[in-house]
């Protein structure tokens, strides 16, 4: 029998889901299934509308080795294990004569955890476990989630947290899910044989695509214990959320509330004298974190420095004893022993960390108004985790709208530990861009506004002539906005001033789920949008209701951000252009996604308008430029007010 070809195969799987076939979704589907017969690496950019899923899912079907794709977004994961991934295998099947089969794995505190859920939770100030369905209030809000959980758990077949709608909150769904390291064990567990995690990786063994996220994948990565199946292929949708989730995931911290709550815990299962070691530690470290004050600490001051020795040691004598004492008079001693391990083996890692002074480390105090100061400790990059990590032995194919900035792929390659494309060196795996381009004509349907008239933004202090600025555009506009702000007291403070002045409803980030917030936007044009980062990238209307998109200042990291400040004096010290290598590509990635909001539909017509003159006056301006869609450009405020007042009454005119 011959082989199918690439081009009917992917015929068939566009067709089955609706879908029109585009060359740059062709030639993404060539290359990805290159990248594979030679078993190289490709970043691929492929612009929204491309239909990039199935540009690397059907070559992947087709190559018939195991693949894992890796996203950042829930929407994503669903999106491919419930329509895409379905659709594209029954399309196939007549060519490729076999239905391959998939599987979404997750890490183990997504999973409803059968043991918390008929054993209780180890609390910390008693012995034993206690039953928390009978400690919340039934009236309560908890109480209420708790209940229905336990209702959930007799009829889901999953346990996954994201199969459960409507959502419980983050209180609730701790008390009946566990991290991998307070996991029991299948073997040692009473309900091993039923565990919905367990199912969940002997699925993921037996699939021939296994569908993750990112922080799943950096874990697998960087605990060295496999937690993925072996695989020929890795696809990594998103790719441009990548560094900084596995980053994430690297990063440590250290709060009192934490570490009071590991020394309540192991109280029970060590002697006395091993405890008040760690008691006297952890009160010592409370001390010092009371006075803390944000921000870097390039040396670890003296005092902080004995209190996180004294924490160490301390941690690793009950880590000892525990493991070697019994206590039967502790109701379901295994699990209430594996907890405390967990919460202390924790701290014991942390504190060994920053003791440790590695120079690879960036070390911060963080201070919160309600919750107080939490020390942290991250990698100063995750390059060289990821060169080593992630390209070895397998096929990598990394893919986003957004991978390009400033013109070329490199600034992207080299945060994910790539030399320069062409580059061979004896570490440094050799790699192929490809930008396939997208079908949306954006010099038609888009403007780019510049708001060069405007004062520079300041670090403090309400900017007048932007909210005049943006009163006007949006009143162009009809409403149809998505506000983009640098920071929340931004978002808030734009919200309360412009509901007063104009007669558009304006949605506010945090007063509604992100859901509902986007549903309530995309139903009513006349309405407005205002958030942060995760409006960025989040939003996804297509059509009226979204025809301004406003960034109310080029989005670099705040100067006082300590890792992204440390990455930078690190990029400086060994010669090159710290400004731009980290701040100028972070703003531009996010202005790259934040554009994209705007074009969604080959129909789609609007602005996106930044109030900001640096784009348009600063030398490093080209370069954000250069990493957005090709929209038409402009610095004429009147000829955008046209613009929008026109596109707002052809909408009108339509009904819309």
């Amino acid at each position: 029998m011959t082989k199918p070809s690439l081009t009917d195969l992917l015929h068939a799987a566009v067709t089955a889901v609706g879908g029109t076939e585009r060359p740059g979704q062709v030639a993404m589907a060539e290359a990805v299934a290159e990248a594979i017969d030679d078993n190289s690496h490709r970043l691929i950019q492929a612009g929204t509308g491309t239909g990039k899923s199935l540009g690397y899912l059907v070559p992947a079907l087709a190559h018939g080795e195991r693949v894992v794709v890796a996203t950042a977004t829930l929407a994503l994961q669903r999106q491919l294990v419930e329509r895409d991934l379905p659709r594209t295998v029954e399309a196939l099947h007549p060519q490729l004569r076999r239905r391959p089969q998939f599987a979404m794995l997750k890490g183990r505190s997504n999973y409803l955890c059968l043991h918390r859920l008929h054993e209780g939770v180890p609390q910390d100030e008693e012995e034993g476990l206690f039953d928390q369905f009978e400690a919340a209030a039934p009236s309560s809000k908890l109480g209420k989630d708790l209940l229905r959980l336990r209702d959930w758990a007799d009829e889901t077949e999953t346990g996954d947290r994201d199969d459960l709608t409507p959502g419980v909150s983050d209180k609730a769904w701790s008390q009946i899910s566990v991290s991998s390291r307070e996991c029991l064990g299948a073997t040692k567990c009473a309900y091993g044989a039923e565990c919905f995690a367990e199912a969940a990786r002997e699925r993921a063994k037996l699939a021939d695509v296994v569908v993750t996220n990112h922080a799943l994948l950096a874990i697998d990565a960087i605990e060295g214990a496999p937690v993925l199946p072996q695989h020929e292929v890795l696809i990594v949708d998103e790719a441009h959320e990548l560094v900084s989730r596995v980053t994430g995931v690297a990063t440590g911290e250290l709060t009192p509330g934490q570490v009071n709550r590991a020394v309540k815990r192991a109280a029970k299962l060590v002697n006395e004298k091993t405890a008040d070691s760690l008691q006297t530690a952890a009160e010592t470290f409370e001390r010092i974190m009371e006075l803390a004050l944000p921000g870097r600490l390039e040396e670890i001051p003296e005092d902080l420095g004995y209190a996180l020795l004294a924490l160490r040691d301390a941690a690793r004598n009950v880590i000892s004893a525990i493991g070697a004492t019994r206590d039967k008079s502790v109701h379901d001693e295994d699990a209430v022993r594996k907890q405390a391990l967990a919460a202390v083996e924790t701290i014991h890692g942390v504190a060994e960390r920053i003791t440790a002074g590695s120079e690879y480390d960036v070390v911060w105090y963080e201070r919160h108004d309600r919750f107080g100061a939490t020390l942290r400790v991250a990698p100063l990059s995750v390059s060289g985790l990821l060169r080593e990590k992630l390209f070895e032995d397998r096929s990598v194919v990394l893919t986003s709208a957004t991978l390009k900035l400033g013109g070329d792929f490199n600034g992207v390659a080299a945060s994910l530990g790539l030399a320069p494309e062409g580059v061979e060196g004896e570490d440094a795996p050799v790699w192929q861009g490809l930008d396939v381009g997208s079908p949306f004509d954006y010099p038609k349907q888009g403007i780019l506004y510049v708001a060069k008239h405007l004062a520079t933004p300041g670090r403090e202090g309400t900017r007048g002539d932007m909210m005049d600025e943006l009163a006007e555009l949006i009143e162009a506009a009809g409403g149809r906005t998505l506000g983009l702000f640098s920071s929340m007291r931004g978002a808030k403070a734009a919200a309360e001033e412009l509901r007063a002045r104009l007669d558009n409803p304006i949605l506010l980030q945090g007063e509604e789920t992100l859901g509902e917030l986007i549903k309530n936007f995309a139903a009513d044009p006349k309405t407005c949008l205002f958030g942060t980062l995760s409006l960025w990238q989040g939003v996804d209307v297509p059509g009226p209701s979204c025809q301004l998109v406003v960034m109310d200042r080029i989005p670099f990291p705040r100067p006082d951000d300590p890792l992204m400040s440390a990455r930078q004096k690190s990029v400086e010290e060994h010669g090159g252009n710290g400004f731009m290598a980290v701040a100028a590509t972070h703003a531009a990635l996010l202005m790259a996604q934040g554009a994209g909001r705007l074009v969604r539909a080959s129909g789609d017509r609007g602005v996106v308008a930044v109030l900001d003159p640096r784009l348009a006056t600063a030398r490093y301006g080209s370069f954000l430029k250069a990493s957005l869609p090709d929209f038409w450009y402009t610095t004429d405020r009147n000829q955008v007010r046209r613009s929008l007042a026109a596109i707002d009454a052809a909408a009108c005119a339509d009904g819309q």
